[in-house]
């Protein structure tokens, strides 16, 4: 339930993301696939942390993977911009 709960967090990262045209290609895979890995790396790190874990969700954990997932992600657009 855990693990749900931070793809989620990265679904919904990724949704909003795909909302702000500014640095937006239509090429979103690469924008995906960032997002779900940061969130499983997040989730470990929530994990450890014991934010909760694998099987049991927690809404501390969710909220540390969504903001996590959002900075990861903002980070990449603005290096992509830069670069442009």
């Amino acid at each position: 339930m855990g693990a749900a709960t931070w793809l989620f967090s990265a679904l919904a990262v990724f949704s909003i993301a795909r909302i702000v045209p500014r640095g937006r290609r239509s090429n979103y895979l690469r924008e995906l696939t960032i997002a779900v890995l940061a969130a499983a790396v997040l989730g470990a790190i929530a994990t450890a942390l014991d934010f909760g874990g694998w099987r049991a969700a927690d809404w501390r954990a969710a909220l540390f993977v969504l903001f996590g997932a959002a900075t990861v992600l903002g980070t990449y657009r603005a290096l992509r911009l830069v670069h442009t």
